[in-house]
């Protein structure tokens, strides 16, 4: 069997989920002493013991929660009488910090433009686990775009059947064209995504919005869309740009305000 520090170095390696579950008080009669681990994965399974019984199953449901909402939490246990709700009869308290282990967040950049090769640098050098997709191939490679850590030469809207876009998922499009964002959009809007941002003129995303709604596609699911992507900041040269698009997705991303730090004085 696998130990738990196999279990996080894998964890990290294929970009996985997990919760780390820590005895970190002691007191009195407990199942287990400080220290004693315990790594629980999304379906519910897990590595390790924080005690058993019924201590064991409201950790794990708590492991389960930090994982869905990504927040620390310490649980205290009294383990007297079960009577008002203890989880055991031990006599002693016990204390668990539960860490939620998450995947460096995934950005997909999908038009491998000028402005797409230079979001993809701004985004890796961040932290960003960065994908680029577009569907001409010869765009679509490392000697194009080094930093990214996957390609998918595919047409947009096939996107969604190559890779997993969830709730800590950024899509950026910086497509050639309103035809290419009307024709493969719809799909994203079905998607988990965090944030959808996509560059364009007025008339552009006009033309897009009637095409979208001509495909049925509801208000509710065009309103996710953040258009035009990105902070004011009069950027014209595509670096300029990835500059203003990066800054709005790590405003969003940490509930920053946008405004300018002397307003925080």
């Amino acid at each position: 069997m696998k130990s738990i520090y196999q279990a996080l170095a894998e964890l990290e390696k294929n970009n996985q989920s997990a919760a780390l579950c820590t005895v970190t008080k002691s007191e009195g009669s407990t199942p287990r002493h400080v220290g004693s681990k315990m790594l629980v994965h999304p379906d519910g399974n897990f590595i390790g013991t924080v005690g058993g019984g019924e201590l064991e199953n409201r950790v794990i449901k708590a492991a389960l929660e930090s994982i869905q909402n990504g927040t620390a939490q310490t649980l205290s246990y009294s383990m007297a009488d079960p009577s008002r709700g203890d989880p055991g009869v031990c006599g002693g308290q016990v204390e668990v910090f539960v860490e939620p282990i998450l995947p460096t967040p995934l950005l997909i950049v999908i038009g491998a433009g000028h402005v797409g090769k230079a979001v993809a640098h701004l985004a890796k050098w961040l932290g960003f686990r960065v994908a680029v997709s577009d569907d001409r191939a010869e765009f679509c490679t490392p000697e194009s775009i080094p930093e990214a850590d996957a390609y998918y030469p595919v047409a947009m809207d096939e996107l969604p059947k190559h890779i997993t876009i969830d709730k800590r998922t950024v899509l950026i499009l910086t497509t050639r064209g309103s035809a290419i964002d009307a024709a493969g959009l719809s799909p994203l809007l079905d998607s988990a995504a965090a944030y959808i941002g996509i560059i364009g003129s007025k008339r552009r995303w006009a033309t897009t919005v009637k095409a979208l709604k001509d495909k049925g596609v509801s208000d509710e699911k065009i309103a996710r869309v953040h258009w035009p992507v990105g902070l004011e900041l009069q950027a014209e040269t595509p670096e300029e740009i990835a500059v203003s698009i990066m800054a709005e997705v790590m405003m969003l991303k940490e509930k920053g305000t946008g405004k300018s730090m002397r307003n925080n004085l």
